[in-house]
């Protein structure tokens, strides 16, 4: 595996270093899934949105991912047993 290095300051180490916490990462892994987009960091954390026919709270698309809908359900469920 390569070693990459960067050069931040003082106040921007910090604010990265708390966030990986935050995070429950790695500096490391923390740098890797922000800079490939490998996974939301916030994994734990469900993204939510109001649907614009009804006004529900719904869960948003994951990102990269077109929103769900009536037809999309249906072909996904008619394979189901």
């Amino acid at each position: 595996m390569k070693t990459m290095s960067f050069r931040v300051s003082d106040d921007e180490a910090r604010l990265i270093r708390s966030l990986a916490r935050r995070e429950k990462l790695t500096l490391s892994d923390y740098l890797r899934r922000r800079a490939t987009g490998a996974g939301d960091t916030r994994s734990g954390r469900v993204q939510r949105t109001r649907c614009k026919y009804t006004g529900a709270k719904i869960f948003a698309a994951s990102p990269g991912l077109p929103p769900l809908s009536t037809e999309s359900v249906r072909e996904m469920l008619a394979d189901f047993p």
